[in-house]
């Protein structure tokens, strides 16, 4: 970001950067072929680098976020990238395997959690996740030369219910940071009020409406995990791991009983497996795509 962030801001995305080099990337995909991997792992790093700019980077971050979208809009347009984590992924848009598209989506997502910090309905929500979610999916997609409408339908609904899952174990987390994703409609519906979202341990009117919306999630990650049965070989493995993450986080959070707050739900890796093997052998292959 030397080159496009504003000022002197540069050594906070280097720092963003250096913590990204040290997270994990997912398990299942790193047996992936070196191309197919080093692909994912520089689409990884740019969603990454979008989020973190967004939730994370001191200063300036509308600034940051826009000039960041800037030097990838313009090296899909073939000017060479300065930023290191653009780089990355310039043999795979040189290539054709990525559209900017999806990127730009994710930008736009983390300029409105700059401005937007409440929901009002879950459709809402569900619009918001189609920013921030959905667009993975079918970068995802991609990389593995599916173009089939229903496999995106499906990937839709496999990243918005991954979304919705990510931000109901961090709900207290969230909530210390300004931002409230339960939708206002369902806190009204339960009867939930915004400062039970900082209690130490959830209320029983809190717990039942995390129940209710781990619920939802798990039916539209249900909905959408016949995916996996469209897709063949490492694009099935791959789908595969994003959807066994999925179901493991699923049963963490069932395990709270709904109290979020007092509990981490987070699944062990022993538990996304199990959900990966069986992905793998229990899901009919009823398609043609994917290599």
């Amino acid at each position: 970001m030397r080159s496009t962030s504003p000022d002197g801001h540069a050594a906070d995305a280097d720092g963003l950067r250096e913590k990204r080099s040290a997270e994990n990337f997912p398990v299942a995909l790193r047996v992936l072929p070196r191309r197919l991997r080093s692909d994912l792992q520089a689409v990884y790093a740019v969603a990454r680098t979008i989020d973190d700019l967004g939730d994370e980077a001191d200063g300036d971050r509308i600034a940051l976020l826009k000039a960041f979208g800037d030097e990838l809009s313009a090296a899909f347009d073939g000017a060479e990238p300065t930023d290191p984590v653009i780089r990355g992924l310039v043999p795979a848009m040189r290539a054709g395997r990525v559209e900017l598209e999806p990127f730009r989506r994710l930008v736009e997502a983390n300029l409105q959690d700059q401005h937007v910090t409440r929901y009002a309905t879950y459709e809402d929500l569900r619009a918001y996740c189609r920013l921030s979610a959905d667009p993975v999916g079918r970068i995802v997609l991609r990389l593995f030369d599916v173009h089939d409408p229903e496999a995106e339908e499906l990937s839709d609904r496999v990243c918005t219910a991954l979304q919705l899952l990510e931000h109901w174990q961090d709900v207290a987390e969230d909530h210390g940071n300004g931002r409230i994703y339960l939708p206002q409609e369902d806190l009204t519906a339960y009867g939930v009020t915004e400062d039970e979202l900082g209690a130490a341990r959830a209320s029983r009117r809190l717990r039942e409406l995390m129940r209710f919306e781990i619920d939802r999630a798990a039916a539209l990650l249900g909905s959408g995990a016949g995916l996996v049965g469209l897709l063949h070989g490492w694009g099935r493995l791959a789908v595969s791991g994003f959807v066994a993450g999925g179901l493991a986080t699923v049963d963490a959070l069932r395990e709270t009983n709904g109290d979020v707050l007092a509990t981490q739900a987070k699944p062990g890796k022993a538990d996304v497996l199990a959900w990966l093997v069986w992905l793998q052998v229990g899901v009919p292959r009823t398609g043609r795509r994917s290599g």
